[in-house]
């Protein structure tokens, strides 16, 4: 009997084993969402507030801080905003109230569609189309999902 049930565990043993021994092969399938929406953001920047000898340096000044304000923009409708607060009481007085926000985060593909002045403030409107967002990120993340298993 002790025969038996040591034949059959070394039986099941060398049959789970096997397994590893057949190859397979899996096929992938990429996923493409149904739409892809565009955002849009405008940053501004103040030209006579910027350092600089004389107006064309302030301008060019001003091109750049409202690009980034732009940037700034897309980044929070993106990944968001971290807001940080907090209110420090004495003798049930508000003494110190305080907020800060910090936005953090990548963008690709975004493009300038207009920079203009208006007055003294200097502007930078931006477009972020997420179709070119996605296919820069399938050429470098191709993410995908099983679409067929083949076992040999």
């Amino acid at each position: 009997m002790r025969i038996v049930i040591s034949i059959c565990i070394l039986a099941s043993l060398g049959l789970a084993g096997c397994s590893s021994i057949f190859d397979k092969h899996v096929e992938y399938k990429y996923i493409e969402p149904d739409n892809y929406p565009i955002l849009k953001a405008v940053g501004y920047a103040p030209i006579s507030a910027q350092p600089g000898d004389n107006q064309s340096q302030r301008s060019l000044m001003a091109i750049k801080a409202s690009k980034l304000e732009a940037y700034r923009e897309l980044a929070e409708q993106v990944y968001g905003q971290k807001i940080t607060a907090g209110t420090t009481v004495q003798g049930s007085i508000a003494q110190n109230d305080r907020l800060q926000s910090q936005v953090q985060g990548i963008i690709k593909g975004a493009q300038v569609i207009k920079s203009y002045a208006v007055g003294d403030t200097y502007a930078t409107e931006l477009q972020l189309d997420m179709k070119r967002v996605h296919d820069l990120y399938i050429g470098e993340i191709k993410p995908r999902e099983v679409k067929k298993v083949t076992y040999y």
